[in-house]
């Protein structure tokens, strides 16, 4: 048994066995399941956090197949990996190329998050430019055949009257796209830039205006990706789809029970927490394949503790989380993050998330994890 490990809570005696779920390369049928995955920084850059992302594209593009190899798709260039966080448009659309040649030579469903971070975020757009900007990034995804997921844009907020300026943008990109997308919608919880999107800091009109561009040009839209972290809320937007319009639940506090569904319907995936869980996610989507709702949800809704602690205020740091947690399963080599962002959680947040994320059998190799754990603490001053 590994001796246990000093946490600033208190002593805590590491799990003998992770979960066993070897990788099957099959994907979900019941449900489309995507992982936001993050990216590796390379720990030997010599940069300042206010340099450009410096990536190690190894490390970066093995997490990937990692996640494909489970089954699960992969939403690229997303918040989760840090986009408008230290990884700009230049680093994006490089992750975008490279990841759609890997996705291509495993057979990995992949989307890509386009937005208009190309913009200077110092200056006031006028919507002709975020118009362009967003074009820009729409060209680069279906040239490298990947599915464009259009991303809220800080710079719409800033350029951007009302609802009328929301509706006009997207349906003259939504008139671009050759292919269906999937619209994203981030709440200021994940990024304050974002307060007031739709043209109303009234949630009720942001989503009217929200589902009148999805009822104007349901033939473009695949899905919607809801990040508000509120599950009525999402409920009730799902039920008001068009048919054929897919739900996407970005809730990472309440994903278990916006993924089983009821009576009336069921949301499918796109998750920045699935990427700790990527096998345990899979596996869970598996069995409700199916139809064991009982099963999945004995598998999934033990991983609620862990998700809304890596998602707790400030919402936005949620990705040191994961990094750390992969840096602890053994995915990359280090816990170092663009832009210095393995700064922006506590150690007894990170320690919390260690024993949480063993207690799941999520580690490969505790003892990995565990002797990570340790050297962590003992370099930050507390006991080895």
């Amino acid at each position: 048994m590994t001796a246990a490990v000093p946490l600033p809570q208190g002593p805590y005696t590491p799990r003998a066995t992770p979960l066993d779920l070897p990788p099957t390369g099959l994907p979900p049928t019941s449900r489309t399941v995507f992982s936001a995955a993050h990216v590796v920084a390379d720990p030997y850059a010599d940069i300042s956090p206010d340099d450009p992302a410096a990536v190690d594209w190894e490390s970066t593009l093995a997490f990937r197949r990692h996640l494909w190899s489970h089954g699960l798709g992969v939403a690229e260039a997303m918040d989760t990996a840090q986009r408008g966080m230290g990884l700009d448009w230049a680093g994006a659309a490089e992750l975008i190329r490279r990841s759609a040649v890997e996705a291509k030579a495993v057979g990995g469903r992949i989307a890509c998050g386009v937005g208009t971070d190309q913009l200077p975020q110092t200056t006031e757009p006028t919507l002709a430019e975020v118009r362009a900007a967003y074009e820009e990034q729409l060209a680069l995804a279906e040239e490298n055949g990947v599915q464009p997921i259009l991303m809220a844009s800080r710079a719409l907020v800033k350029a951007a009257k009302g609802p009328e300026d929301y509706l006009a943008t997207y349906a003259y990109l939504l008139r671009q796209a050759s292919e269906p997308v999937i619209l994203h919608w981030l709440g200021p919880m994940f990024d304050p830039a974002l307060e007031g999107y739709w043209g109303s800091t009234d949630l009720d009109e942001a989503t009217d205006t929200f589902l009148k561009v999805i009822a104007e040009h349901p033939d473009k839209v695949d899905g919607i990706k809801i990040s508000l972290l509120d599950a009525a809320r999402e409920i009730d937007v799902r039920r008001r789809l068009p048919g054929g319009v897919r739900c996407y639940t970005g809730d990472d506090f309440n994903y278990p029970e916006l993924i089983a569904g009821d009576e009336r319907g069921f949301s499918h995936a796109l998750l920045g927490i699935f990427d700790p869980l990527g096998p345990l996610a899979a596996h869970a989507v598996r069995v409700l394949d199916t139809g064991d709702v009982t099963g999945f949800r004995a598998l999934l809704d033990p991983t609620v503790e862990l998700s809304r602690h890596l998602f707790r205020p400030p919402t936005r740091f949620y990705k040191t989380g994961v990094v750390f947690l992969a840096w602890l399963a053994g995915h990359q080599s280090h816990f170092t993050m663009a832009g210095g962002l393995q700064s922006a959680r506590s150690l007894p947040h990170l320690a919390k998330a260690y024993e949480l994320a063993d207690g799941l059998g999520l580690f490969p190799d505790p003892d990995l994890a565990a002797h990570r754990m340790r050297a962590l603490l003992a370099t930050n001053g507390g006991a080895a």
